[in-house]
């Protein structure tokens, strides 16, 4: 799978809120070319300590296994969009 999405200077509060809401695997790859699962609650508080700076994230590459995450996240990272997540 090839990254299909860069996330760059997003809320992470907001971001994690709409993790949950994926139905399936979301994967963050580094620029390292690590892949983390991000449906793990460990592996978002692993990968995601590495990229965050001052409470945003500063720039990452994701892989979403579903058409309609891939979709969600787009929306977000671009507008803004939280759609149904719960977020707070």
């Amino acid at each position: 799978m090839t990254p299909i999405l860069g996330l760059h200077n997003i809320d992470v509060t907001e971001f994690l809120a709409v993790l949950d809401t994926c139905e399936g695997n979301v994967y963050l790859v580094t620029s390292e070319g690590d892949r983390l699962n991000l449906k793990s609650k460990l592996s978002q508080l692993v990968g995601l300590t590495k990229l965050i700076e001052g409470g945003r994230i500063t720039e990452a590459s994701i892989i979403c296994e579903n058409v309609k995450d891939e979709s969600k996240l787009f929306r977000f990272n671009t507008f803004g969009d939280v759609g149904s997540a719960k977020v707070g």
